[in-house]
């Protein structure tokens, strides 16, 4: 049975700001801004105008930038808070209300900060729990056997193509590397001698250095001696003359190109994420600490990783095997 969400008890006129304030002194235009990424000030700023549409029981599309700006979050109160989660946690996913949940919590400190509202007012209205929930990780992993096919398609192209998708596959999986991060790189970055990548754009501006070693840091030179550049990107794109262009590759080029070899090699489609996390199972299954493959990986908590580890799995069939049914 669908539990009635009894309206909120909050009064409009109260919660709108008296003037609108001025950007350095709006909590919700100081949280915004403090975000590192486009995307990031795009997607919070759309929570935070699905939480002012719940409360009024508006459309999301009804309520302006301006309205969300002008919005006196000083004002909440645990109360509020508190049903302002179980709104969203009846309507959203969890990861769509933990995400509004982060928002609001980034909103709230902001206001404290600007001294809009007492300590203990803030760590009570921040007071709320996350909505939980264990779901499947998304996507797949890749067998030892796929990956191999996929390198042996981009071998079996002779052409500067094959190369470069050989070694772009190879990073994705041997360095665990995100499109992102792959598209970014720079010719800069790769020491030969020393086999580093330098991850300059990594999730939230974290950099890292990986290590390329193998048939991985050999795939990366056949690829460096054929695009012979000291500066500019590192993976450019290819016309169908065989010409190299001087500029970098998007990431959807990325997704196309790995549904290019896959339907090659006879191998099932994935995503470059798919990529990175066989980097990660497999990592795991060879005994690598789950801190360091975190590191290698860029991740900054031990809980994403775990994510991936297939090992539980592996360990819940054992178990199963050993049930035998009577026949």
């Amino acid at each position: 049975m669908t539990r009635k969400i009894v309206p909120l008890d909050i009064q409009s006129e109260a919660l709108a700001a008296p003037e609108m304030l001025a950007p350095d002194m709006n909590p919700a235009a100081i949280y915004l801004n403090s975000l590192t990424s486009e995307l990031s000030r795009y997607t919070m700023r759309n929570a935070l105008r699905t939480i002012i549409a719940m409360m009024y029981d508006k459309s999301v599309e009804a309520v302006s930038d301006l309205e969300m700006l002008h919005f006196n979050w000083a004002r909440l109160r645990y109360q509020h808070t508190a049903a302002i989660r179980a709104r969203i946690a009846n309507r959203y996913s969890p990861s769509s209300a933990n995400r509004m949940l982060s928002a609001l919590r980034g909103v709230l400190k902001e206001a404290w900060r600007l001294g809009y509202t007492t300590a203990e007012e803030y760590q009570r209205a921040v007071d709320i729990q996350n909505v939980k929930a264990r779901f499947l990780p998304s996507g797949r992993s890749l067998a030892q056997q796929e990956v191999r096919q996929l390198l042996q398609a981009c071998k079996a192209d002779d052409t500067p193509a094959g190369v470069r998708d050989y070694a772009i596959i190879a990073l994705l999986y041997s360095c665990g590397l995100r499109r992102s991060e792959l598209v970014s790189l720079r010719c800069e970055d790769f020491d030969p001698q020393e086999g580093t990548l330098k991850v300059r754009k990594g999730k939230g501006r974290k950099q890292r250095i990986v290590y390329v070693t193998g048939a991985a840091l050999r795939a990366l030179l056949q690829w460096r001696k054929l695009y012979d550049a000291d500066t500019g990107m590192l993976f450019v794109p290819i016309l169908k003359n065989g010409k190299l262009r001087k500029r970098g590759m998007v990431s959807q080029s990325i997704y196309d190109m790995l549904a290019k070899r896959a339907k090659q090699a006879g191998v099932k489609r994935l995503s470059p994420h798919d990529l990175r996390r066989t980097f990660v199972g497999d990592m795991l299954d060879l005994g690598v600490d789950i801190a360091t493959v975190a590191n290698i990986a860029g991740h900054s908590s031990v809980d994403t990783t775990r994510r991936y580890d297939r090992r539980p799995e592996t360990t819940k069939k054992k178990a199963a095997e050993k049930l035998i049914l009577p026949e």
